[in-house]
């Protein structure tokens, strides 16, 4: 028997959900965000509340860990951390473009050869993107990629490849080869950590809580206040 919470905040959508044995016993998504500052807190409370008063001890906490929002993966990553300390359990850390294969494997029949590239919105073209087969084995590492019309011409060419996640609209009209697949409504939801946790899990991959940071991929920018006149 294990109880995991999940913690996702990686792109616009804050979720908390909670895994008994792989099956959803709490689930909360907001959709209006960002605005995971205000709402994780109200959702972790509500999660942690409703395992306790059910007492369901809380095995270990899973967050997904990046790419994405700077500010996202730093608020998700440490309410992660602040509850594996206060409760002395393990932390589990999953890739968050593995997440977001999840529902596409569970809700679609692909072919045998079909490969994944989960693809998160970074700045005007460029997105952060990997590719990976149906058995979510990386074909190409995760990069941030600045997406023009040769973009994964050497995948395109041999297989079809389904793009989908916040950054995949905006490259529709540039990858426009036969093989390109374009599948909508795909986010990164805590529910769909709830695979890869119990691997996980079942394996002991934890994180050292002291020093897990989230994968930012590239550096965080501050922009430059604009002038009042």
């Amino acid at each position: 028997m294990s109880c995991i919470l999940h913690i996702e905040t990686s792109t616009e959508v804050c979720s908390v959900a909670v895994s008994q044995d792989g099956a959803s016993i709490f689930s909360k998504e907001d959709f209006n965000g960002p605005s995971h500052a205000t709402v994780l807190g109200v959702f972790v409370d509500e999660a942690l509340s409703f395992a306790d008063s059910h007492a369901i001890p809380v095995d270990a906490v899973a967050v997904s860990c990046g790419p994405g929002s700077y500010t996202g993966l730093r608020i998700g990553v440490s309410m992660a951390k602040g509850i594996c300390y206060g409760r002395n359990i393990p932390l589990i850390g999953l890739p968050t473009l593995e997440v977001m294969c999840v529902p596409v494997l569970l809700a679609h029949d692909l072919p045998e050869d079909a490969l994944l590239c989960p693809m998160i919105d970074a700045r005007r073209m460029e997105v952060y993107a990997a590719v990976y087969n149906r058995a979510l084995k990386v074909q190409r590492e995760i990069g941030a990629d600045i997406v023009d019309e040769n973009s994964y011409a050497e995948f395109l060419e041999k297989h079809p490849v389904y793009f989908f996640g916040n950054g995949a609209a905006k490259c529709k009209e540039k990858l426009t080869h036969p093989n390109a697949h374009f599948l909508e409504n795909i986010h990164p939801l805590a529910k769909w950590m709830f695979p890869l946790a119990e691997k996980a899990m079942a394996t002991q991959d934890f994180k050292d809580v002291a020093y897990f940071e989230p994968f930012y991929l590239k550096e965080f920018v501050a922009s430059k206040p604009k002038k009042l006149l």
